[in-house]
């Protein structure tokens, strides 16, 4: 077992030569007739010594067609595998982690195994989630909570780890944070309760934030004061933050680079001056033509035609054709049968088959 999976994880993942030695290995081990030879060797097996007691005697052929059916049975386990190996590695996620320079024993080990993750999530990637009130437990103290995200990663004493959380608990603008860390999550406000979850996030002091939706609950000035939150810990601790929104003017407000996203893919990536100054993507085009301007207020908005497509059935060609204005400047009806692929010059890179038009695109993905 453990050498079809080592086997064929390297065959899928490597892919290339090493693919193509291991598959030939494996090929030839499946066309060799070993359940024949395992039977030929059976009478061979089952002889012993006179005088050898019966019980020794008949553990011998049992472990002999154990190693002999694990000898040349990894084959099939390895194909398994590597078929499994073959179809993550597709995925964006991986693609991603190559991207930012991850070598393969750390995009196999922190990206694919779930054991290895274990050790990852909170301690270097910590999540805020977009409903607080949901994603803690309604029963158990806030600070208890807290303590408890802390003491997984860090061998430490309660009482240690409820200090850590009561000085969490103000380091996030919570008032009276050693009254508030015996408080249920129904006791505290949506802007405390909003605090209290960047508090459980950042106490480990991650290397990587996910901050998914974190202003859409609260009123416009609770917005800005966690947006202003997050920056004042962010330069604090030095932590990376990757901010999902569906707001532009908080993307226009805090991130540096901005990733466009469109049926579960990137549509267009690029820094926040040039993706507003000059948006490439059809849907990031929609995005910013449907968002109302306070100078013009009679004015209609324009949005953008039809639905999203459904992750169960994506279609063949470009996720969003049949919503674009421009798909019929593509010639050949590239957009209807061909995936478009990430392009552009200069890190502002577009999803869409009008770039391959440009003479300055280059592949970048």
């Amino acid at each position: 077992m453990v050498l079809g999976t080592v086997l064929g994880a390297a065959a899928g993942y490597f892919g290339g030569k090493v693919d193509m030695v291991i598959s030939r290995v494996m090929d030839l081990f499946l066309a060799f007739p070993h359940l024949l030879l395992v039977l030929s060797l059976t009478p061979i097996m089952q002889s012993r010594p006179r005088g050898t007691a019966l019980d020794s005697g008949s553990l011998v052929p049992i472990a002999s067609l154990v190693i002999i059916l694990g000898f040349f049975g990894w084959a099939y386990l390895a194909r398994i595998v590597r078929g499994q190996v073959l179809s993550i590695r597709q995925q964006e996620f991986v693609e991603a982690a190559q991207a930012y320079g991850a070598s393969h024993r750390s995009i196999v080990l922190r990206q694919i195994t779930e054991a290895q993750m274990r050790a990852y999530r909170g301690k270097k990637i910590a999540m805020i989630f977009q409903d607080p009130l949901s994603a803690m437990h309604p029963f158990h103290p806030v600070g208890v909570q807290i303590a408890e995200a802390y003491r997984v990663h860090n061998d430490v004493s309660r009482k240690a780890a409820a200090r850590v959380a009561v000085d969490m608990l103000g380091r996030v603008g919570i008032p009276d944070p050693s009254r508030r860390y015996s408080a249920c999550p129904h006791e505290f406000s949506g802007g405390m309760r909003q605090r209290a979850m960047i508090a459980m996030a950042l106490v480990c002091e991650p290397e990587l934030l996910i901050a998914d939706e974190p202003t859409t609950a609260p009123d416009v000035t609770v917005q800005a004061q966690i947006l202003d939150l997050l920056n004042e810990l962010q330069d604090e601790t030095g932590t990376s933050v990757i901010l999902v929104t569906h707001d532009l003017g908080v993307v226009a407000e805090v991130c540096h680079q901005v990733v466009v996203m469109y049926g579960g893919g990137c549509v267009e990536q690029a820094t926040v001056a040039d993706l507003f100054g000059d948006p490439r993507h059809p849907y990031t085009l929609g995005l910013l033509a449907s968002m109302p301007a306070l100078a013009s207020r009679t004015e209609r908005l324009n949005p953008i035609p039809g639905f999203p497509p459904s992750l169960l059935a994506l279609p063949e060609g470009c996720l969003f054709e049949d919503r674009c204005p421009k798909a019929h400047l593509v010639p050949d009806n590239a957009c209807g049968t061909r995936r478009p692929t990430l392009i552009g010059p200069d890190g502002h890179a577009s999803r869409c088959h009008l770039e391959t038009l440009q003479p300055t695109g280059v592949v970048v993905r």
